[in-house]
C-alpha cells in the first residue's frame, strides 16, 4: 500500500471537542470517542503525525444534549480564524427545541473560515416533520446566503435513513451543495446510492458530495468501478477520517485500495477539497 500512498491529502470530514461521558443503551457511562481532542493544538499534532495537510472541522457530537455541541461551535471558528490549514463547520440543528441554539449558531455563518452547516437527525427531528422543516428552511437558506455546503448524516434506517435524507436533496441541493455524511452509513444506503440514485442526482443538476467513512469494504471498490464506467461522480468524492468515531488509517488505506495511483486518487485525496472547502 505504501507505494500507492498520495503526495497529498485532506480530511472532509473530522471532529474537535470533547464530550461528557454518558450511559448508552442503559449501561454505565462511558466516552467510546477515545482519540476526541480537546484543544486546537492537539488537533494540529494529529494532522502533523497523519500528514494531512487541511480539514474540515466539526463539533464533536453523539450524546443525546446537543448544547455540548453548540457550545464548540465557537471553538471550531477559533480553530479556523488561527490556522489556514483548518476551515470550519457549524454544528445547527432540525429540532425545533433547539432554533435559539440554532440562530446564535448560524450567527456565526459569515466568520472567517466557515465553509459549512452540520445537521444530524440522530439526537430528533426529522425531514418530514413540519416543525422540523421549519427549522431546515432557515439552515439551507443560511447556507445559500453565505455559500455554505450543508452536511448531513446518513445511517440506516429512521430518521437518518437516505430515503428520508433524500429529500433534503430533492429539496435544496438544486441551489445548496449537500454532502452526504458516510454515504448512506450501510449496506442498503451504499446499494441504493451506488446503484444508481447518487449518480442520478448528479446528472440532474444536483449539487450533492459525499464521503465513505465507515463505509462497507465492497462500497469504495464498486464506487470507483461505477464512476470509471459512467464517466461521472469522481469530483463528488472527497476522502475524510469523522475521527474520533472513524480512523485515520481504515479510512486512508480503504480508499487507497480502491483509487489506487489515478487521476479519481488525487481528486478523492486532495483536488475536490480544495475545490469545496479550501
Amino acid at each position: 500500500m505504501a507505494d500507492l500512498k498520495p503526495k497529498h491529502h485532506s480530511d472532509a470530514h473530522r471532529h474537535l471537542g470533547v464530550l461528557p461521558a454518558f450511559p448508552f443503551y442503559g449501561g454505565p457511562p462511558v466516552n467510546p470517542d477515545t482519540t476526541a481532542r480537546a484543544t486546537i493544538a492537539e488537533l494540529i499534532a494529529d494532522l502533523d503525525a497523519e500528514g494531512t495537510e487541511r480539514a474540515l472541522v466539526i463539533p464533536n457530537y453523539g450524546v443525546p444534549d446537543p448544547s455540548h455541541s453548540f457550545a464548540l461551535n465557537e471553538l471550531v471558528v477559533e480553530a479556523a480564524s488561527k490556522h489556514e490549514r483548518l476551515s470550519a463547520a457549524l454544528w445547527a440543528s432540525p429540532r425545533p427545541q433547539d432554533a435559539e441554539l440554532t440562530e446564535k449558531a448560524l450567527s456565526l455563518a459569515g466568520e472567517t473560515g466557515v465553509k459549512a452547516l452540520k445537521i444530524s437527525f440522530l439526537l430528533g427531528g426529522a425531514v418530514d416533520d413540519p416543525e422540523s422543516m421549519a427549522q431546515l428552511d432557515k439552515i439551507f437558506a443560511a447556507a445559500k446566503a453565505h455559500d455554505l455546503i450543508v452536511h448531513v448524516h446518513t445511517s440506516p434506517g429512521a430518521a437518518s435513513d437516505i430515503d428520508k435524507v433524500g429529500q433534503l436533496v430533492d429539496r435544496y441541493a438544486d441551489e445548496t451543495p449537500i454532502h452526504l455524511v458516510h454515504f448512506g452509513g450501510g449496506m442498503s444506503g451504499h446499494i441504493k446510492l451506488i446503484g444508481g440514485r447518487f449518480f442520478d442526482w448528479i446528472e440532474s443538476g444536483k449539487k450533492v458530495y459525499t464521503d465513505l467513512t465507515w463505509a462497507i469494504g465492497f462500497a469504495p471498490h464498486w464506487l470507483a468501478k461505477e464512476i470509471n464506467t459512467r464517466g461521472i461522480g469522481g469530483d463528488r468524492i472527497l476522502f475524510a477520517t469523522d475521527q474520533p468515531w472513524g480512523d485515520f488509517e481504515g479510512e486512508f488505506y480503504r480508499m487507497i485500495a480502491a483509487t489506487g495511483d489515478s487521476e479519481l486518487s488525487n481528486m478523492i485525496f486532495t483536488d475536490n477539497f480544495e475545490r469545496l472547502y479550501g
